[in-house]
């Protein structure tokens, strides 16, 4: 058993779901790998569209690869459903090529929790829509989405 810990801990009232839906979001937004694979069990399991990555070393490695590919990315997350140690979320984020073809990617996740609060199961579906540069949404600063620029549900997405 791990002693490391990442609350909210389950199981999951709807207050904690959706904090912890937002820190997971948060840490995406960094963009940095390293720091987004400690939100997740040494040994967590991953499906990403067609790719399957076992453990942080894969998935520190699986969100470099990411991270190179579609720049300028800013993601927004939204609690769909929730109960015991299980969470499932929508979402999109958009970014861009290195040939300045936008994109917004619509998803959904399925997470699944130890006792620590790592996510140790991730199960993610993926569809890509090529958008122009002037369809964009998500208009904040590189990082943290602000508590003010709206969510999801408030962009009719």
């Amino acid at each position: 058993m791990s002693t490391e810990s990442r609350p909210p801990l389950p199981p999951f009232t709807l207050e904690t779901a959706t904090q912890k839906v937002r820190l997971a979001e948060d840490g995406w937004n960094t963009r940095d790998p390293q720091r987004v694979s400690l939100a997740y069990s040494t040994d967590s399991r991953w499906r990403n569209r067609a790719e399957f990555a076992v453990g942080r070393a894969e998935i520190v490695a699986f969100l470099t690869r990411k991270w190179a590919r579609e720049l300028d990315y800013r993601l927004i997350k939204e609690l769909w459903a929730f109960g015991g140690n299980r969470i499932a979320v929508r979402f999109a984020y958009e970014w861009h090529d290195d040939a300045q073809n936008w994109f917004r990617s619509y998803g959904n996740e399925n997470w699944e929790f130890d006792e620590q609060g790592l996510m140790a199961v991730r199960h993610a579906s993926i569809n890509d829509r090529p958008i122009r540069e002037s369809e964009r949404l998500f208009h904040w600063p590189q990082g943290r989405r602000p508590d003010d620029h709206p969510g999801l549900s408030d962009l009719g997405l």
